[in-house]
């Protein structure tokens, strides 16, 4: 019921960006802000709460226009139910599933199938396809994203080796690396620094993300896997980058990378922000708070924050 929180910090305790959480205030009355003197928004707990419930939702495949106006109360049903739902044996497959649902699960099964097997031109082959198929942002969103999440699983309990996901990080760094040359952006274009942190092997997170954002008109500055805090610093210092990109992936506890994360803040100055994401990244949530990162759940919730990081520091004709 209490606190009186800036909308910055409700999009860090969300992972929404502020421009989605104004707009879901403007156009469907999803939260009722307070107001400073200075017209400032203040976001109590429960209204935070309620964001993250309405976010859970969305992503469950609910309008927010049908949802915005539930209570607290509902929506953790409404959750409640999709939880129980997805859980549940699947007898049949629906006739009304969407075309592309069904599109994007063959292409990943798939392509799990030429990674089980090592066999480089076939996953080539599949990747090529499915951009072909179902665009840039929908291979990115609805196949390699599943897939990077498939394959931590299957190594993490045993079913694949560390040879396979290098074999499969090899390969995706290649194919999304060429996707992108379409987009090679001015050099006058806002530089964004893709990384993931000391202790942070997996790189396929960061390798989505600096194609995500070349396509947003990003210039990027890609430094790979398991770098210190001080070198990913020095080169957004060096590059005068806006923002820092990092990949968190496995694992979510390491108190050692907490440190790095503490450290790259200190290294950098305010005005260059900080972004994160990544299957492990809801295990550093406070430390991530506690260094005002912002943290995307998703490619959806990435683009938006690019978006507004760029509006936010294009300069004087901007304001």
């Amino acid at each position: 019921m209490g606190g009186s929180h800036s909308i910055k910090v409700a999009a860090m305790r969300t992972g929404l960006s502020p421009h989605v959480i104004r707009i879901w205030e403007k156009r469907y009355g999803a939260v009722t802000p307070t107001r400073t003197d200075t017209n400032r928004r203040l976001y109590s707990d429960s209204e935070i709460e309620r964001l993250n419930l309405l976010k859970l939702a969305t992503r469950a495949g609910h309008n927010i226009g049908n949802i915005a106006n539930h209570s607290t109360d509902t929506l953790k049903v409404l959750l409640k139910e999709d939880a129980m739902a997805e859980s549940a044996p699947v007898m049949t497959v629906s006739v009304s599933e969407p075309a592309s649902d069904t599109e994007a699960s063959s292409i990943l099964q798939d392509a799990l199938s030429a990674i089980q097997q090592l066999d480089g031109p076939e996953l080539h082959r599949i990747l090529g396809s499915a951009n072909v198929r179902l665009g840039q942002q929908g291979m990115l969103q609805d196949v390699i994203i599943p897939l990077t999440r498939e394959i931590g699983d299957r190594w993490e309990n045993g079913s694949l080796t560390m040879a396979h996901e290098h074999f499969t990080s090899s390969i995706l760094r290649t194919f999304l690396g060429n996707s992108a040359k379409p987009y090679t952006n001015a050099p006058n274009a806002p530089n964004l620094i893709v990384a993931t942190p000391a202790g942070q092997l997996h790189e396929l997170g960061a390798v989505i993300v600096a194609v995500a954002a070349t396509s947003k008109g990003w210039r990027i500055t890609y430094l790979g896997a398991n770098l210190p805090a001080a070198e990913i610093a020095g080169a957004a210092r060096q590059t005068g980058a806006r923002a820092v990109a990092l990949s968190l992936i496995y694992p979510p506890d390491d108190p050692n990378v907490q440190r790095e994360l503490e450290l790259l803040r200190e290294y950098l100055p305010d005005s260059i922000e900080i972004l994160a994401g990544g299957q492990a990244a809801f295990g550093y949530h406070r430390t991530l708070q506690s260094i005002r990162a912002r943290v995307a759940g998703d490619l959806k919730d990435l683009y938006p924050m690019l978006d507004e990081i760029r509006t936010l520091r294009s300069g004087p004709s901007a304001i």
